[in-house]
């Protein structure tokens, strides 16, 4: 069956009172064939994250409903191990406080701090380098990384592509690991590969029906304005470190603001909603930013270093290199499927940005 993770506000939630309900929920349900798997509680945040496996969403609510009556804020369907590798588990944790009435008390908050890595496309840094160099230096990266992951208690998921996914239940930590990944890559050719950090962070259930895919989808933004090994760190998770984390050279972080995370969002929120359409152009873009095409100009350069017909040229040269990977498209399927208005045009813009030819990077996805 499905496995669904649920989100609960509960305003002054206690750990025993989760308990009690958690303790409910299994008396009920096998009635509703749901199996509960394990709970999150964070009593600071007052929320609440169930894990359950279930026939439906439906059944989920159902089962709540009956036994409680806390109906969730939100339901989504989830992988055990993508579960398992953001939060450590998929039940209850090993060491839990029985208390005199018999309950099972815990207090296991989700809220992760996640560091995202981006590096070159393996293809194109094959392009630019060679294979056996290109071999060698993603090989250190890869070494790198899981070095100072380790060091700094962060768990890898699973991200099906080039870079790294890291969870870390300390902000700190996930700073001090991102510090020593950039100081150590510093070490060796590792401009030519364009790794990028941002470190983000939120809860497993939000707006987004992917297990913590708010975070996911900020930090993934993030990297796309950072330089070669510069780190881009969230207003939350700058609020959660110590000052002295950031006393290094500037050039090493980009501190945003709230109101910078903001636009971000808005501004590359508004290009996934377009960006296949030929005929969206900056009149468009500024129009559905409620901003002047000067307005925009002066915010896009501000915040990612491009006007805005560039950031929509090289986001959309980004998505359909994204369908490359994915799917056997044809140049002209590719070409019009990622909102160019024509092939010679597409291929020009591809043949600029990344050095070789559409044809040529399919061939050697082969």
């Amino acid at each position: 069956m499905p496995i669904y993770m649920d989100v609960h506000i509960v305003p002054g939630v206690k750990a025993n009172n989760v308990a009690e309900a958690h303790r409910l929920d299994m008396v009920h349900q096998e009635e509703f064939k749901c199996k509960c798997m394990t709970y999150w509680i964070d009593e600071e945040r007052e929320n609440v994250f169930c894990l359950i496996e279930a026939p439906s969403k439906d059944a989920v609510e159902k089962m709540h409903g009956k036994a409680h009556g806390l109906i969730p804020s939100k339901i989504i369907e989830v992988s055990p191990e993508v579960v398992s590798s953001f939060l450590g588990r998929i039940y209850d944790p090993s060491e839990v406080v029985t208390m005199d009435d018999g309950l099972k008390v815990f207090t296991d908050p989700s809220f992760r701090t996640v560091l995202v890595i981006k590096i070159c496309d393996p293809v194109l840094l094959q392009a630019r380098v060679g294979v056996d160099k290109a071999r060698a230096l993603l090989n250190l990266q890869n070494d790198t990384t899981r070095k100072q992951l380790l060091q700094y208690g962060g768990r890898e998921v699973e991200s099906g592509g080039a870079g790294f996914i890291i969870s870390f239940t300390s902000a700190s930590k996930a700073v001090s690991c991102a510090l020593a990944i950039q100081q150590e890559m510093k070490g060796y050719d590792a401009g030519l590969s364009g790794a990028r950090m941002a470190i983000s962070a939120g809860e497993p259930v939000e707006n987004s029906n992917k297990l913590f895919g708010d975070t996911l989808q900020l930090a993934g933004y993030m990297c796309a304005i950072a330089g070669p090994l510069q780190v881009v760190v969230a207003a939350a998770v700058k609020e959660l470190v110590a000052k002295d984390h950031f006393k290094i050279k500037s050039d090493h972080f980009l501190l945003l603001s709230p109101q910078d995370e903001k636009m971000l969002q808005s501004l590359f929120g508004i290009l996934e909603g377009h960006w296949q359409a030929a005929e969206f152009d900056v009149e468009d873009y500024s129009r559905e930013m409620a901003m002047s095409k000067s307005q925009l100009y002066r915010k896009t350069i501000q915040l990612t270093g491009l006007p805005p017909n560039i950031l929509l040229k090289e986001f959309r040269l980004e998505k359909a290199k994204d369908l490359m990977r994915k799917k056997h498209y044809n140049i002209a399927q590719i070409t019009f499927d990622s909102g160019f208005s024509s092939p010679s045009y597409f291929t020009k813009c591809f043949k600029n940005k990344y050095g070789l030819l559409p044809m040529a990077y399919l061939d050697m996805l082969q």
